[in-house]
């Protein structure tokens, strides 16, 4: 079986370590004031980019540059990414449904509901979630910034290890919608992500954990920026 675990670095900035592979979720530390590690420190082997706002995107470029890690977007992303400094041949253009098959990890791209433009304003395609699946077939799924949809059913049926959610409200889905979310998903554990980075975006991490043991068969993991969790 694979080793697997993860550490929320904030906001939705998850480190995924696959047996010892570092996969690197939506990179906004540069700026972000509940960061728990600089963009120079990150190591990536692989950058998955759910859409183009500036808090997903702020550090893509420069870490993706030094760790020569392969970036994951839509088309219209990585086409900006590649205009924007990128280096060359490291940006995968993908759309809804697709696969990427890193090894280590398939990255299946799902839809989300939200929007998406880059911090310059210029278009950013369809925003999405992503399915991670590890070699020995265990599910993770990555919500990106969504609002609650009827077809993560779907996305649930093949039986998930675990979730991260978006429960911020305002911009995504807020604590009730994120358990009915979890509801519809059925993972085993949950972690929760997009929230306390900023006062508009706060919650209590606790109570939404209350919420999901109450509502729910998952297992609540709750991080700290810079804390990690291992799956059993």
């Amino acid at each position: 079986m694979s080793a697997i675990s993860f550490t929320w670095l904030s906001h939705s900035t998850f480190l995924f370590d696959f047996d010892g592979h570092k996969l690197l979720t939506d990179p906004f530390l540069t700026g972000n004031p509940a960061a728990s590690m600089a963009a120079s420190a990150v190591p990536a082997d692989l950058i998955v980019v759910s859409h183009g706002h500036g808090d997903h995107v702020t550090d893509v470029i420069s870490i993706a540059n030094r760790t020569g890690a392969k970036v994951l977007s839509n088309v219209e992303i990585g086409a900006w990414f590649d205009s924007h400094g990128l280096n060359k041949g490291l940006s995968v253009g993908m759309n809804t449904g697709g696969t990427f098959n890193a090894g280590f990890v398939k990255v299946t791209y799902t839809q989300a509901f939200h929007s998406s433009s880059m911090p310059d304003g210029s278009y950013g395609g369809n925003p999405q979630g992503f399915v991670l699946t590890a070699p020995d077939g265990r599910r993770l799924y990555f919500s990106g910034d969504t609002g609650l949809f009827g077809d993560m059913a779907l996305i649930g049926e093949g039986g998930l290890a675990a979730a991260f959610l978006c429960i911020g409200d305002h911009y995504t889905m807020g604590v009730s919608d994120s358990v009915r979310a979890t509801q519809l998903l059925k993972p085993g554990i949950v972690a929760p992500m997009h929230y306390n980075t900023f006062p508009i975006i706060a919650q209590d991490g606790d109570a939404w954990a209350a919420q999901i043991r109450a509502n729910t068969q998952a297992t609540p993991v709750v991080l700290k920026p810079g804390e990690s969790h291992t799956l059993a």
